[in-house]
């Protein structure tokens, strides 16, 4: 091999070589950008001044353990305008990796393959357990019986119970395994003229509807793929029966939240953000302090237990991303991560997805910090079994305009009519033939 070629084909080697090191310089500073959607304010409607802290302290745990990746997320999208904002983004091809999934957007999303189906991702991640969840939880993001987003936070709806006004007429708060015969006998007792002036001024319930008579009796109102619907059930009519009974107590007269907060009502069903919220100072200043208040269970119908529905928050990923492993790692350390998870009870009002958090005696420290000597935050227990044996609605896509014509009709029942048996199974026929459209 001659000299000359012997030089050129060195240079070309080293050539090679700076290039191959160039390139290895340039990917090792290069900055992966991982887009994130979330909103400001809280899921459940209650004031939250620390709604991105819980998102910048993961941010920040993240990127020390992934070198070279910023996440990104556009502060100052208001939960109202969320979802418009991110069906905008998925319009434009330019949705987050990873989002935030209000639940009135979860059924659309899924069916028409914005989100990615985890499935895959969960069974292949070693140190991924989703008994860790909570079950009821975990089926929240599921449609069609895949799972296409993971809990973020969830509320159970418990009965608040207004004290003051039950110690005034000499009864007991109910025990934890209260039924609707104790609602009933209770309502009865202190619904009341107390001024003489011919019109109803103390009330049993407000806001008690026939759907949380359906979910603590043992029933539900759909399948799980929206091809059916069990309106004639004896235990939906048998809720719906309760539900006239109750508000007949009240002679037509109409409870208002007004009636509540000036703590004229025994019993309302509220969720658990606002019991976190007005239990501590200083928002306990502002609201309930006419009256002693605490919250237990929903009671029981005959064929089920003491069971309300749970609202949960969900995280998904885009079916688009180009940047899955890393989208995978930052939805679990949002949702699966305990550290983060126990800032759920330090900077927001629901409550985590995970079982061991929740259950923690850790949690329960946090919960009493900012309660009065006297007063004692609800069992953590209690929450927990809450949760644990709560409803899930059913994902389909016409689920809410279904549950829409099913209140109108059930509320006229409820107002004037005596034939409920007859009434219900002409309800279950027009749902039926609404589903099957």
């Amino acid at each position: 091999m001659s000299k000359n070629r012997k030089i050129a084909i060195s240079a070309a080697l080293l050539g090679l070589a700076v290039m191959f090191v160039a390139v290895m310089i340039y990917q090792s500073r290069k900055v992966t950008v991982l887009e994130v959607g979330i909103f400001a304010g809280s899921n459940w409607d209650v004031a939250n001044a620390n709604s991105y802290v819980i998102i910048d302290k993961a941010i920040e745990k993240f990127e020390a353990t992934h070198e070279n990746v910023k996440v990104h997320y556009y502060s100052g999208i208001r939960k109202e305008s969320y979802s418009e904002w991110l069906s905008r983004q998925v319009l434009l091809g330019k949705e987050p990796d990873v989002f935030m999934v209000l639940g009135e957007d979860f059924n659309q999303f899924a069916e028409i393959g914005i989100m990615k189906d985890l499935e895959q991702l969960m069974e292949n991640d070693p140190d991924f357990d989703q008994n860790c969840y909570y079950a009821t939880t975990l089926q929240a993001g599921q449609y069609g019986g895949r799972q296409y987003a993971l809990p973020y936070e969830t509320v159970p709806i418990l009965m608040f119970v207004n004290k003051s006004l039950l110690n005034r007429e000499g009864i007991a708060v109910p025990d934890n395994d209260w039924t609707w015969e104790d609602l009933y006998r209770i309502s009865q007792k202190v619904t009341k003229d107390r001024d003489g002036d011919g019109l109803l001024d103390q009330f049993g319930t407000y806001n008690y509807n026939w759907m949380s008579a359906v979910y603590s009796n043992g029933a539900k109102l759909f399948d799980e793929n929206g091809t059916e619907s069990y309106f004639n059930d004896e235990r939906v009519t048998e809720a719906v029966r309760f539900a006239k009974e109750i508000t007949e107590l009240n002679r037509t007269q109409k409870v208002t939240k007004d009636d509540f907060d000036s703590g004229n009502v025994a019993f309302m069903p509220l969720p658990f953000t606002e019991y976190r919220i007005y239990k501590t100072y200083p928002y306990k200043i502002k609201k309930y302090t006419k009256f002693q208040w605490d919250c237990i269970t929903l009671p029981a119908g005959k064929d089920g237990g003491n069971t309300s529905d749970i609202n949960t928050l969900l995280m998904g990923i885009s079916n688009h991303t180009n940047q899955e492993q890393l989208a995978w790692e930052f939805l679990k350390l949002l949702t699966y991560d305990e550290e983060i998870q126990m800032d759920l009870f330090r900077y927001s009002q629901g409550v985590s997805v995970l079982k061991q958090v929740t259950c923690s005696r850790e949690t329960e420290e946090i919960l009493q910090e900012d309660m009065e000597k006297n007063e004692k935050f609800i069992d953590n227990k209690l929450v927990s079994d809450v949760i644990e044996n709560g409803v899930v609605t059913p994902k389909f896509p016409k689920y809410a305009d279904a549950v829409i014509m099913a209140d109108n009709e059930i509320n006229r029942m409820i107002e004037d009519d005596d034939n409920i048996d007859n009434s219900m199974r002409i309800l279950q026929r027009q749902i039926g033939k609404y589903l099957r459209r």
